[in-house]
């Protein structure tokens, strides 16, 4: 009876973080989303909500640490079962960094309030977020299912992120080339955009977890990776 009553309790301090993981999840979607709309809209208002969400964030990921650590130090965990806390803590930290990632791109709707965001530009920004977006909520989905062919998939797939954000940020520099008085808002804009770009990283990043709390081995091979931005100059010369 007392060795099935320990059990009980770790399965649920198990599902306590899973679910955890999860509202975590839900409020990174969420925050990235609000920032992107913020950013196209100009409204300020809104990407306050996204910074004031991001102390939410940052509690929630402390509270999964506390939980970890001292699940750890009561069951002494081994193999998949400390894979699983190990995970959680590695996914809490992914998606805090995501919600600071929004945070960030929702700071700097005031600085381009003033000249707004083209509407080519927005329609870039908005695809890119479309495509991380898309990717974070199917790898949170993974982790529920805990599967590794679909998590190593999504870990493939990376470089569909990085060749968008090349694309614009070959447009932006067009648009500062173009009239300098573009120059601080396209800046900002650039930032805007790598954030988003990293949000897939992250994403990616949550997906190679996912593996190696379900195979107890990393995956294979280097990334893939399409994001040229580093050559674009000497491509343009």
């Amino acid at each position: 009876m007392g060795s099935s009553h320990i059990y009980s309790a770790f399965d649920e301090e198990l599902k306590f973080l899973m679910r955890r993981i999860s509202e975590m999840g839900g409020l990174a979607e969420q925050m990235v989303a609000e920032s992107v709309r913020s950013l196209v809209n100009s409204d300020a208002a809104l990407a306050q909500k996204v910074i004031s969400d991001d102390v939410l964030m940052d509690a929630m990921e402390r509270e999964i640490g506390d939980k970890a650590v001292i699940t750890i130090a009561k069951r002494q965990p081994v193999a998949s079962d400390l894979r699983e806390i190990i995970g959680a803590l590695r996914i809490a930290a992914d998606l805090e960094r995501v919600g600071d990632l929004g945070k960030s791109n929702s700071k700097r709707v005031v600085a381009v309030q003033a000249t707004g965001v083209p509407r080519k530009l927005a329609r870039g920004l908005e695809h890119l977020s479309d495509l991380a977006l898309a990717q974070l909520k199917e790898v949170l989905d993974v982790y529920t299912t805990r599967s590794a062919e679909k998590a190593k998939s999504i870990r493939d797939r990376d470089e569909e992120i990085d060749a968008i954000y090349t694309s614009l940020f070959r447009e932006l520099l067009t648009y500062m080339m173009e009239d300098p008085r573009n120059i601080t808002s396209c800046t900002h804009l650039l930032f805007c955009a790598k954030n988003i770009e990293r949000i897939g990283d992250h994403a990616t990043n949550i997906a190679e977890t996912i593996y190696y709390m379900t195979t107890g081995a990393q995956p294979e091979g280097e990334r893939p990776k399409e994001d040229l931005t580093s050559s674009v100059g000497a491509l343009t010369e």
